[in-house]
């Protein structure tokens, strides 16, 4: 039987979002899982990308359905003659370093920050993520398997019996690729929470602090997988953040969502950082020249006048890495990229603690966790005095739940007539009570309307799961929490609802 990664996708509803395949983890199936699997090796091997009897690497995220999957993904890697390479359970920069490194293909299973319901998988090739024209490429992948492979329910009929022992070479070159370079004693004297809940790095953020010299506290271990959004914060954990803080007098607590890609660091006081701000500091830490971003992330990028370059992209780490590409490349120039939820990547080899700290252009928690406190150090500055630096802006997020695709189209289409002066009319018959005249749109990605009060509404279906976001800026912290709640609110009135 022949079938294109195409029909997959139509028939399972299991579709590429803004990073890699995700969808409801009883979707995923075996079936699903392999023929994906083979369509990415196939692209590769059709565009010279993968040679015979080449290892992939493979890992995981400790949600309940990724075992099956790995499992899954390493049948397709050995059905094609290569070799699967078990990395464990890792972050995703872990694996995805490894595959850069070797020139090998990568794979991560993990459904990121979303429920434990649901799952995905992501592909590397041996250069680094796949972009947006290498998913089309493997859309159109016809994948040939044997009519008696699998049950009516997508199960293998036979599944692999023998053992796959878990190798620890790209844990290790991951902890290596910081523990070699920065200092030992780096972080002497900042005490430091370390919050793991799920986080498949937890243990790899912990004893990297405390090699580094930080007195570290681990906090809220978690059996169960915990759906820690970075761009999205839980009430509960903030809540947790500020009792951990007033409890232990921590200089600020760390964390990172399920495949640890995407950071979570607060101030002293438990306050958690914006996933865009922490960008900010990171890319002034390592002192970057030109800084790539998607539209949604904070103004004061642009404002602090830190970075000779900025460049505004759409939302998700494939369209920031290829701004990264097109940065001009110049000796001395220090090329990074960040998204709005933290994860922080490199396309240039940085010059750090008198040697070259090398480009890892996919998504990263770490650096992002350790260039915020040594900035502190550097500065003499508490983490809340950083952010006093920056000018006055502050964003806030939230997003609409199980949300049905169609609402979100007819809320988009509100703003969508093809005709810039109507939409912005259209903006402010909605928004325009809460933040003035609209002076313009930018789409894009989603639709992004700035107000005359300086005030910024931005709208967007999410592209992996049936959710709706809104992101909204303003000059003060508690307006922009106030004006985030009342477009939810308004939000839940238009398209139908």
């Amino acid at each position: 039987m022949k079938v294109t990664v195409q029909q997959v996708m139509d028939a399972s509803g299991v579709r590429f979002g803004t990073s890699g395949a995700r969808g409801p983890a009883h979707d995923i199936t075996d079936q699903v899982s392999y023929v994906y699997t083979r369509g990415f090796l196939q692209y590769l091997a059709g565009s010279k990308e993968l040679s015979p009897g080449m290892r992939v690497a493979v890992a995981g995220d400790l949600r309940p359905s990724t075992g099956r999957i790995m499992a899954a993904v390493r049948r397709a890697v050995r059905d094609m003659g290569y070799s699967a390479l078990n990395c464990g359970r890792i972050p995703s920069p872990a694996v995805a370093l490894y595959g850069i490194t070797h020139g090998i293909p990568a794979i991560m299973v993990t459904g990121s920050h979303i429920p434990a319901d649901r799952n995905g998988i992501k592909f590397n090739k041996p250069a680094g993520e796949i972009l947006k024209a290498d998913e089309a490429a493997i859309r159109k992948q016809e994948v040939d398997i044997a009519d008696d492979m699998f049950t009516g329910t997508g199960a293998f009929v036979t599944p692999a019996a023998d053992p796959w022992p878990e190798e620890s070479a790209a844990r290790h070159l991951y902890m290596q690729r910081y523990l070699s370079l920065f200092p030992p004693d780096c972080l002497a004297g900042k005490k430091v929470g370390v919050y793991q809940h799920s986080a498949v790095g937890r243990e790899i953020v912990f004893d990297i602090l405390q090699r580094l010299g930080a007195d570290a506290t681990p906090l809220g271990f978690s059996e169960s997988f915990i759906p820690v959004d970075t761009e999205a914060i839980r009430p509960e954990d903030a809540e947790l953040a500020a009792a951990w803080s007033k409890e232990y007098g921590f200089d600020g607590i760390v964390s990172t969502d399920g495949d640890s890609d995407r950071p979570l660091v607060s101030d002293e006081h438990g306050i958690w950082l914006r996933g865009d701000v922490a960008g900010i500091l990171t890319a002034r830490f390592l002192g970057a020249d030109s800084v790539s971003t998607p539209v949604s992330c904070n103004s004061a990028v642009e404002k602090s006048g830190y970075f000779r370059d900025v460049r505004r992209t759409r939302i998700g780490s494939p369209y920031v890495i290829e701004s990264m590409n097109e940065a001009v490349a110049r000796d001395g120039t220090a090329v990074v990229g960040y998204e709005a939820n933290g994860g922080f990547l490199t396309n240039s080899d940085i010059p750090l603690f008198g040697s070259l700290l090398p480009a890892l252009p996919t998504r990263d928690a770490l650096i992002v966790l350790l260039a915020v406190f040594l900035l502190s150090v550097e500065t003499g500055k508490p983490i809340s005095g950083l952010l006093q630096d920056l000018p006055a802006r502050f964003t806030c997020s939230d997003r609409l739940k199980n949300f049905p695709e169609e609402r979100s189209a007819a809320i988009m289409n509100l703003f969508s007539s093809g005709n810039p002066k109507r939409d912005m009319r259209a903006a402010e018959r909605v928004f325009g009570g809460l933040s003035g005249r609209c002076v313009s749109i930018d789409r894009t990605d989603g639709v992004r309307m700035t107000f005359d009060s300086e005030e910024i509404i931005h709208l967007r279906p999410s592209g992996n799961a049936p959710e709706f976001r809104c992101y909204t800026e303003a000059a003060d912290p508690k307006r922009v929490t106030l004006l985030n709640g009342t477009c939810m609110e308004l939000l839940l009135d238009l398209g139908g609802g």
